[in-house]
C-alpha cells in the first residue's frame, strides 16, 4: 500500500510540473494536474492541501534530488576549481534533464511571493556549498584573498540562473550542459590569484 501511494504522489508531482511548465502555475487547475496524473481530481487532496502545497512540495522534492546530486558531484572534486566545475555543470545537467523543473523554477518561482521563504533555503542551501569552495580555494592559493564572498556567490548564482533562463527562452534548443565550463572559465579568470 506505501509503495503505490509513493509511486502515486510522485506521479502526480511530475503532472503537476509538466501543467505548471506548459500553463504556468495561476492558469494551471487541479482538474489538468489530475487529468495528466490519470487521477480523480479528489485524490489530489489525499496528499496536498491545495494548489500551492503541490507546488511547494513539487519545488521541494525536485531541488533535494538536485542538491543530493550536486552534493555528490562536488565531493569527487579535489580542488576548488574541480568542485567549482563539477557543481555548476551538475546544476545544469539537472536542470537541462528535467525541463518542467527548469521552466518552472526560472519562470514562475520567483515570482510567487507565497514561496519566496522556500526560495530564500534554496539559495542559502546552494551559496553555503558555494562559501565551502570559495574558502577552498581562498586556502589552496587558486583564488584571491582580497574577494568579497558574499558578492561571488550571487555572481555565480546570478549567471547560472541568467543561462538557464536563456536557455529556457530559447525553448531548450541546445545542450546547456556545454555551457559550464565556459562560465567557470570566466569565472576563474576574474578570481585567479595572480
Amino acid at each position: 500500500m506505501e509503495k503505490s501511494k509513493s509511486e502515486k504522489y510522485h506521479k502526480i508531482l511530475n503532472s503537476a510540473g509538466a501543467v505548471f511548465a506548459e500553463h504556468g502555475f495561476y492558469k494551471a487547475t487541479i482538474s489538468q494536474i489530475a487529468a495528466r496524473a490519470g487521477v480523480a481530481d479528489g485524490t489530489l487532496y489525499l496528499y496536498f492541501k491545495n494548489k500551492d502545497d503541490i507546488l511547494y512540495q513539487y519545488l521541494s522534492f525536485k531541488i533535494g534530488l538536485v542538491f543530493e546530486k550536486m552534493n555528490a558531484a562536488v565531493a569527487k572534486g579535489t580542488d576548488a576549481e574541480s568542485k567549482l566545475r563539477n557543481m555548476i555543470r551538475c546544476h545544469l545537467e539537472e536542470f537541462q534533464r528535467d525541463q518542467n523543473m527548469a521552466i518552472v523554477f526560472q519562470s514562475e518561482v520567483r515570482y510567487l511571493r507565497d514561496i519566496k521563504s522556500q526560495v530564500k533555503d534554496i539559495s542559502k542551501t546552494y551559496f553555503d556549498l558555494l562559501s565551502d569552495i570559495i574558502e577552498q580555494g581562498q586556502i589552496e592559493g587558486s583564488m584571491r584573498q582580497d574577494l568579497f564572498v558574499g558578492l561571488v556567490k550571487r555572481f555565480i548564482l546570478g549567471a547560472v540562473e541568467g543561462v538557464i533562463t536563456t536557455w529556457v527562452n530559447a525553448h531548450c534548443r541546445y545542450d546547456l550542459g556545454t555551457m559550464a565550463d565556459p562560465l567557470v572559465d570566466l569565472y576563474m579568470a576574474g578570481v585567479r590569484e595572480v
